[in-house]
């Protein structure tokens, strides 16, 4: 059943890589970017569950840590700095 998820997650990450590569605005990349990351994210923590390593934990909130900060950064590029 993981393995199904993960097929599904990663089929997800190459929709959002082409939406990356065609988006036909930077904020439809901005988000394609933000879904990649948090799929790619999804994808390590499932990967995690299905070979039973606990420290994979570790890397997938770093990781959801540091898309966040990027997501926040992202946005803030594409206002140029406007709140």
């Amino acid at each position: 059943m993981i393995v199904v998820a993960m097929g599904i997650v990663a089929v997800a990450c190459l929709v959002a890589g082409y939406r990356m590569l065609v988006g036909p605005t930077d904020a439809d990349r901005a988000v394609a970017a933000d879904l990649f990351m948090f799929g790619i994210v999804g994808l390590l923590a499932l990967f995690g569950v299905w070979l039973g390593n606990r420290y994979t934990f570790d890397i997938v909130l770093v990781a959801a840590l540091l898309g966040f900060l990027g997501a926040l950064s992202l946005a803030r590029a594409l206002t140029r700095g406007t709140r």
